[in-house]
């Protein structure tokens, strides 16, 4: 059989070219485990500075740990792990302005000298059906098939029908940071967050304050905030609520609101997608 070329431009616009499409893929370990969800299993994956020498089971996925190797994440990941692993392909993730996610720029000049990168935007800048369209491009190219979005169209249309109905529930998205403090996410800078609102949810907007992304306060001003529903980042950098009982704001919050666990890096797949989307309407529906 007559081998195709590959060939596919990532959001920095930088093409990559094989004589034939790459069979051994090692990725930023949500990139991973998104293309597990498409139908291309990586050889192995990396972390995030946030990360640790053990891979974090929220953004683990659906990866097989008996199948896919861990190379490691942050300061102490360096290029000769990942090449250790033989890829032909190195996909990973951006937050914008194209700099790979998870390794220091040296670090990750240094690993396209000898391996073709495919970096992916995932930033504030795309919505999540076009960061969900860019990797399922990626995947197609790499031999996946389409990728079924029937579950995806159902779970968003009853999220709106949950979402119109009145009173609308008001939902907030926070990421525990200890007993004492919280961060909560700014709904414009999260394309999971900007999805709900498309779909009619009711986010809460933290208030003004310091950083794009969070603002860091106290637990008693997020629940002054009286959410319905919360969305509790569970990955492993964010507190365990288990660590927060001390504090009676949480307790007061978590009394009050339903509590949804929520995956900040899930993958970028329709099936994670639909399961969020069904999460968040089973929340609302019990309100």
């Amino acid at each position: 059989m007559e081998q195709r070329a590959w060939r596919f431009s990532d959001d920095r616009e930088q093409v990559s070219t094989a004589a034939a499409p790459p069979s051994r893929v090692v990725a930023y370990i949500q990139a991973g485990a998104t293309l597990e969800d498409l139908g291309i299993r990586p050889v192995a994956v990396f972390g995030s500075f946030h990360d640790g020498t053990d891979p974090d089971p929220a953004k683990w996925g659906a990866l097989d740990p008996d199948e896919v190797g861990y190379l490691g994440a942050g300061g102490d990941l360096g290029v000769e792990a990942l090449l250790a692993a033989r890829p032909d392909l190195v996909v990973a993730v951006s937050y914008g302005g194209g700099q790979v996610y998870g390794l220091a720029p040296e670090k990750a000049k240094h690993l396209e000298e000898h391996v073709p990168v495919a970096v992916l935007d995932v930033g504030q800048t795309r919505t999540l059906a076009r960061i969900r369209g860019r990797f399922a491009e990626l995947a197609r190219s790499l031999g996946a098939p389409a990728e079924d979005e029937t579950a995806l169209t159902a779970a968003g249309d009853r999220l709106r029908a949950v979402s119109s109905r009145a009173p609308r529930p008001r939902v907030l998205a926070l990421s525990p940071a200890g007993p004492d403090e919280v961060h909560l996410a700014r709904p414009r800078a999260w394309p999971q967050l900007r999805d709900l609102a498309e779909h009619g949810v009711d986010l809460i907007e933290p208030g003004e304050g310091a950083g794009a992304s969070w603002r860091t306060t106290a637990w008693a001003a997020a629940a002054e905030l009286r959410p319905a529903t919360a969305l509790v980042d569970i990955r492993s950098n964010a507190a365990p609520l288990d660590a927060l009982r001390s504090d009676p704001s949480w307790r007061a919050l978590e009394g009050a609101a339903r509590i949804v666990p929520w995956n900040p890096e899930s993958p970028f797949s329709a099936r994670a997608h639909a399961a969020f989307l069904e999460e968040v309407a089973d929340a609302l529906e019990g309100v």
